[in-house]
């Protein structure tokens, strides 16, 4: 099959500022055509105010941008898209009372001859679109009604829908399963070989190695390096990234772990389901695991109380002794009993966005007070967990939504931080986080666990699980299947386990 490998996007000398504040400095970058382009750096190096340019959401300060050897100047996402450049935000741009279907074709639907859309068209696109790519999608369902990996996923399915050469994906697997993954990648392959040109915007450097043929890497908005893909290794490619090789990239696992912190018995997800039981000890981070939606989240939402189990038994240390925790009657129960949990969505259920990072973290000791108010204040505090976590926020006022996904993260542990908790349920801790960021969260998650803590956690990343975590309990359909150290698991005999063709079962994890 023939691939085109001339120059479809030069952008040259690129600079932005936002008021006073300059946020990209003469960066360079091209696209060929059929070929997959990885541009990489830390959360804030500028990737995605480059692309935003590209995509009309932004106009560059100065500065030029050719389009198949024409110069450009887009004034809205729809004159960039309609010119061929389609875009796949990180951020959900998605009408949550509307279809997928709807969705996927918002703004540029196809229309009868008098001029109303074609809602049977809407629909028969939709469907066939979603076939190829996510057949596992209704194009008829509520998108309000999707999980955040289903979200994530008709988001790409919208920017598939246009005709275009450029093709822009941010983060696109952040909230996706390996074979949602898989059939993902098969469209960007096929997108390469039709001679368009992707843009891929990826934290996981596995997926970069594997699908992109050249990379980009930006740092402090400014242009580092661009190189074939073969010319980097893991080690060089983090180096350049973050302007230092990153040594222990996870901390050392706990030297001792005490007894039983969180008892969790007889946990059963509907009337009928399997009941599951465990325990997690002082000092110790234990993750669950296994392919998506077999019951982990549901798992880690009962424990806490977010959502109701239709039985459940959970305790707590308390002075050498086990107290029951009435979860039932929801998350305050849990956060008196000093259990915090952090969501995996953290936009839309963990933070508030136009709120000033200050008063995010200063809800900490609001936890268990009236919770409309922030009224309680301790400044040097809430100042000294900014400074600790290393939260890069120039003024403690401003929005949190304005802060990278990583420093947002770092916002919720240390709102839980400020609380006083001691146990931490958290979905997802890096979903979105570059690797500098990832390091300095695994950092904070040791710590906790290390002064006293207890840690469970969850994501779909098994080497995440497998570098952070003391053990590691398995998920299958919706009961815990197995229970390993962390120390000697692998990706495959995660996934062994999680299938059935291994045998890696503990008392520890049985079911009570």
């Amino acid at each position: 099959m023939e691939v085109f490998m001339s120059m479809l996007v030069e952008m040259v000398g690129i600079n932005k500022s936002f008021g006073a504040a300059k946020v990209l400095s003469n960066v360079q970058f091209s696209l060929e055509r059929g070929s997959v382009h990885a541009l990489m750096g830390e959360n804030g190096a500028g990737k995605s105010t480059l692309m935003r340019i590209l995509a009309g959401v932004y106009q560059q300060t100065a500065g030029r941008i050719r389009l198949r050897g024409e110069e450009v100047t887009f004034r809205s996402p729809k004159e960039a898209r309609l010119a061929g450049v389609s875009t796949v935000f990180q951020e959900f741009t998605l009408i949550p009372n509307l279809t997928v279907a709807e969705n996927m074709f918002l703004g540029h639907e196809p229309r009868r001859a008098d001029g109303s859309i074609d809602t049977a068209e809407v629909v028969e696109r939709s469907r066939k679109l979603l076939a190829d790519v996510f057949p596992q999608l209704d194009a008829a369902a509520i998108v309000e009604t999707l999980t955040v990996a289903q979200q994530q996923a008709v988001e790409i399915a919208k920017g598939l829908t246009s005709n275009a050469d450029v093709f822009i994906f941010d983060e696109p697997t952040a909230a996706l399963n390996s074979t949602d993954v898989a059939h993902l990648f098969k469209v960007i392959r096929d997108l390469k070989a039709q001679g368009k040109a992707v843009v891929y915007i990826s934290h996981r450097m596995n997926e970069v190695f594997e699908l992109c043929d050249t990379i980009t890497v930006m740092k402090d908005g400014a242009w580092v390096k661009t190189a074939r893909a073969e010319d980097f290794n893991l080690q060089t490619l983090v180096a350049t990234m973050v302007g230092r090789e990153l040594q222990n990239f996870f901390p050392p696992r706990a030297q001792t772990i005490g007894s039983p912190m969180l008892d969790v018995a007889g946990l059963r997800l509907n009337d009928h389901g399997p009941p599951v039981g465990f325990s997690v000890r002082t000092g110790e981070i234990i993750g669950l695991a296994g392919l998506e939606g077999q019951g982990q989240r549901e798992i880690m939402r009962a424990v806490v109380g977010v959502e109701t189990a239709a039985a459940v038994t959970v305790r707590r240390r308390r002075d050498d002794r086990m107290i029951g925790v009435n979860v039932s009657n929801g998350f305050s129960s849990a956060i008196s009993a000093g259990i915090g949990f952090i969501p995996e969505d953290r936009k839309q259920e963990g933070l508030f966005l136009r709120l000033p990072i200050y008063d995010n973290i200063a809800l900490g000791k609001q936890l268990n007070r009236n919770m409309a108010s922030v009224a309680w204040r301790s400044v040097l505090r809430v100042h000294n967990v900014i400074k600790s976590l290393r939260v890069a926020a120039a003024d403690p006022a401003s929005p949190v939504g304005k802060l990278s996904g990583g420093n947002q993260q770092k916002v919720l542990l240390g709102r839980w931080l400020l609380s006083g908790v001691d146990i931490l349920v958290i979905e997802e801790p890096t979903r979105g986080v570059d690797v500098g960021a990832k390091a300095e969260i695994y950092k904070l998650l040791r710590d906790f666990a290390d002064r006293g803590g207890a840690v469970i956690v969850s994501s779909r990343e098994h080497a995440e699980l497998i570098g952070l975590c003391d053990n590691i309990l398995v998920v299958h359909d919706k009961k815990i299947v197995g229970q390993m150290p962390a120390l000697d698991a692998t990706e495959e005999t995660i996934l062994g386990t999680a299938l059935g063709s291994n045998s890696a079962h503990d008392p520890r994890a049985a079911v009570h």
